[in-house]
């Protein structure tokens, strides 16, 4: 089985973001990146896949060239190739993305593709969708169970209040929610090994698509860090039940919440 997994470098989420000086970018400079999380949980369930089914895990990804410390990575979890598409200078809406992706794939060998559900940067859960709708092949999101049998795919998948069961034939796109698996770490072989996997990086004119028709539908205007949170406040009161008072009516008058 030929399994494509989508992949995207993100900052970590334990990492200080500060807003860069231009006022709609983040500063680069010392930043942690990592795989994004719901994407090391497709690269997991690719593998699982691969070991239970055999074939190939290719890891794709849109970035900079320092994208390819991602691809590594998941090729040191166990992946045995990559590609990497450099945009150059282009800003990439998740549209741009996802044409991008799709323009790569078309002419890979797949049966199935594996995404995350969301990146943790931007959040805007359309990447995996968008790439499945110009591939014109079925996706299946929000999957926390899957299994393959006759040339289909069954999946269980979230929904608010509960879970729903998804069928769909090969080849398809499924989008990893959290709870599917527990993505192995990357051993000191494993590493070793990832050094000399194949990594192909290709531009945008390699896959035929130039700058001027991927310019973003959706621009950033401004990044603006949280408003600095008041200190809290101690009530004070000689029992319980007059710091209970006190607290009441602090937040009737005051604070205007009850």
């Amino acid at each position: 089985m030929e399994i494509l997994v989508l992949l995207k470098q993100v900052p970590a989420t334990e990492s200080m973001i500060a807003v860069a000086g231009d006022g709609v970018s983040i500063k680069a400079d010392g930043l942690k990146v990592v795989i994004n999380p719901y994407d090391e949980l497709a690269v997991e369930e690719a593998l699982r896949i691969r070991e239970a089914q055999g074939g190939t895990v290719a890891i794709v990804s849109v970035g900079s060239a320092k994208a390819a410390e991602a691809i590594r990575t998941g090729m040191a979890m166990g992946a045995d190739k990559g590609l990497l598409i450099d945009p150059g200078n282009l800003a990439c809406d998740g549209l741009a993305t996802a044409k991008i992706l799709s323009a790569a794939i078309k002419n890979m060998p797949y049966d199935l593709i594996v995404a995350g559900h969301r990146a943790v940067d931007d959040d805007n859960f359309q990447v995996a969708t968008a790439v499945a709708e110009l591939l014109s092949i079925p996706n299946i999101s929000m999957v926390i169970k899957q299994s393959l049998a006759g040339g289909k795919i069954r999946c269980v998948c979230t929904v608010e209040g509960g879970t729903k069961e998804v069928e769909a034939p090969l080849p398809a796109l499924i989008a990893a929610q959290r709870g599917l698996n527990e993505p192995r770490y990357a051993s000191l072989p494993g590493i070793m090994k990832a050094k000399k996997k194949p990594l192909e990086t290709k531009t945008l004119a390699d896959v035929g698509l130039n700058a001027a028709d991927l310019q973003p539908l959706v621009k950033i205007k401004a990044l603006k860090t949280p408003p600095e949170r008041k200190g809290g406040r101690i009530i004070a009161g000689d029992s319980a039940q007059a710091k209970a008072a006190a607290l009441i009516k602090a937040l009737h008058e005051e604070a205007k919440v009850i």
